[in-house]
């Protein structure tokens, strides 16, 4: 089902080892990882499609075990059947698929964003392109089963969605006064064959579209825009990260791709698009009316509801001549929206603490996942006897770098996996006294959630690294629990995935003859310690007076 036609107007071959630069190379290369799963059963789009690539994220399987999906039997409500394959959770099901979209390791995509920022590679310009093989416009949106109509876009959140709605988008305007393209992700509800509703957001910095909307509504003039559906994974990428407003992605993704993306002016408004998309909706964004849109359900786990939004009436559609239409899983997280933000967002955080600021200590940035989408809580991994006031400039730094990022951000030590969340809460319950280890600071941007009346938001930063030494993590010793979970598999019972904590090990606070005391009692001689105890007793004392206290008392000044 994937495009072989045209090889002329295709992207030139990518760069050796580097990332894909059409959308379907990336799923033949998934497809050699074995990472796509095909349906080729009937699958209802509007019920059906999204409900069950769901069940990846809801179905407790391990991220290494979730697939992109390519349907290709896909029909409707009404029983209708198209012709083009929906693919979804090619882009971020899982990082993996994310860094074959990157061409990059996992390990490494951090550093490839940071050296494409720092070194973008401006696009080419073609004369013809995959993505025109087909058009569409004027009265040709209108005739039955054309238009939007003639797309398989899927609904995200059954029984809550007003519409079908576009979600792997690239929307692409240019600021009508620099001239500087911007692309942003943003959602778009099917309207009529030849108008969707857009929703660009209009918090505190705005998305880039919305910035550029403004400058047209002051000018009284529609604003042009090309929606991209299915392209190079670098181009796509470059929407979620919220790139400066002055900068062209376009450029970063080329610097991304190591060589300049190839792209073409587009039918029907005064704007160029990715050459080798597979969709791309051209049309104008009025730049007065507003239009009901919604509800929705969004990534920060509630469904939005019914907002006015912008319209946009569609001028062309253009396509390959054998296109695979991209959708991706949101809603509730994790997801793969979740995923393609968190493999770039921490990197992003941790270069940023740990080069521009200069934070000493700094190991990692977690960002948390499940319901919670990413921006709300951080957390802070810090080496072992980092000074206090490294720990506040690093909490202080991630809940400031980004508006919408960072409402509850938690320093640990580096013996605590910050996506362990019971390993967090452990830390938070022994590791910090609430009246000295946490701030609460007001004049936060109310950020990405639901709607309320208030605009303001505040950010809590916890310290809750290890402050001193303390006894073990009563947990097994490591070559205990290795040997029992040998045995484990030797019995043959259940499949089981360690999780970290494991095994026990020291916190500083622990003496020599412990050891002594321990390596005796697996080897059956514990009442050799009995005896030695026995000599040691004393009168005058209440129970669960330490011992050290009294054997061996500290000095006092």
């Amino acid at each position: 089902m994937l495009d072989k036609a045209d090889k002329s107007k295709k992207s030139g071959p990518a760069i050796a080892g580097g990332p894909p630069l059409d959308f379907q190379d990336h799923l033949r290369q998934l497809e050699a990882r074995g990472l796509v799963t095909h349906i080729d059963h009937a699958i209802d789009k509007d019920s059906e499609l999204h409900p069950l690539v769901r069940w990846q994220f809801q179905g407790g399987l391990a991220e290494e075990q979730r697939r992109a999906f390519l349907f290709t039997n896909v029909v409707d409500g009404s029983g209708r059947r198209y012709d083009i394959p929906v693919a979804v959770g090619a882009l971020g099901a899982s990082p993996e698929i994310y860094a074959v979209g990157m061409g990059k390791p996992v390990a490494d995509i951090g550093e490839a964003w940071t050296r494409a920022i720092a070194h973008p590679i401006a696009p080419v310009i073609v004369a013809s392109a995959a993505c025109q093989e087909v058009v569409i416009k004027g009265a040709d949106l209108l005739k039955p089963g054309e238009g939007l109509a003639r797309l398989p876009v899927p609904i995200s959140t059954p029984g809550f969605d007003s519409a079908p709605y576009l979600t792997a988008t690239l929307c692409i305007t240019r600021d009508p006064e620099t001239g500087v393209q911007n692309m942003g992700t943003y959602r778009a509800a099917l309207k009529a064959q030849d108008r969707l509703g857009v929703r660009m957001s209009s918090r505190p910095g705005g998305a880039g579209g919305y910035l550029h909307w403004r400058k047209y509504q002051k000018r009284k003039q529609p604003m042009p825009c090309a929606i991209v559906i299915g392209c190079a994974p670098v181009v796509l990428f470059t929407g979620p990260q919220k790139l400066p407003i002055d900068v062209d992605e376009m450029a970063v993704a080329g610097g991304l791709a190591g060589a300049p993306i190839r792209i073409v002016k587009a039918v029907s408004v005064d704007l160029h698009v990715p050459a080798d998309a597979e969709i791309v909706i051209e049309g104008l964004i009025d730049s007065e009316l507003l239009e009901p849109e919604g509800p929705f359900g969004e990534s920060h786990g509630h469904v939005a509801l019914e907002d006015f939004n912008m319209s946009m009436r569609v001028t062309a559609i253009t396509t390959k001549r054998k296109p695979v239409f991209v959708s991706i899983i949101s809603q509730v997280t994790p997801s793969e929206s979740s995923v393609m933000k968190k493999v770039a967002f921490e990197p992003m955080f941790l270069s940023h603490l740990r080069d521009q600021l200069g934070i000493r200590g700094i190991k990692r940035v977690a960002m948390h996942e499940p319901f919670t989408n990413l921006r709300k809580v951080i957390f802070l991994q810090f080496a072992r006897g980092t000074a206090p006031t490294e720990v506040w400039r690093g909490l202080q730094g991630a809940a400031s770098l980004r508006a919408d990022c960072g409402k509850i951000c938690i320093a640990v030590s580096e013996d605590i996996d910050p996506a362990n969340a019971d390993a967090i809460f452990w830390s938070l319950a022994y590791r910090s006294d609430p009246g000295i280890d946490m701030q609460i600071m007001p004049y936060r941007s109310a950020g990405h959630g639901p709607k309320s009346d208030k605009r303001e938001d505040s950010t809590i930063l916890i310290d809750a690294t290890l402050k001193h030494d303390m006894p073990p993590l009563a947990l097994p010793k490591q070559e205990f629990m290795e040997r029992a979970l040998t045995l484990w598999k030797e019995l043959g019972l259940p499949p089981i995935t360690p999780q970290p904590p494991w095994h026990g090990y020291s916190l500083g606070d622990w003496d020599a003859h412990y050891d002594i005391y321990a390596r005796r009692a697996v080897e059956g001689r514990w009442a050799e310690s009995g005896t030695e105890t026995s000599k040691r007793r004393r009168g005058g004392l209440i129970p669960e007076t330490p011992v050290r206290g009294v054997e061996s008392p500290k000095k006092k000044s």
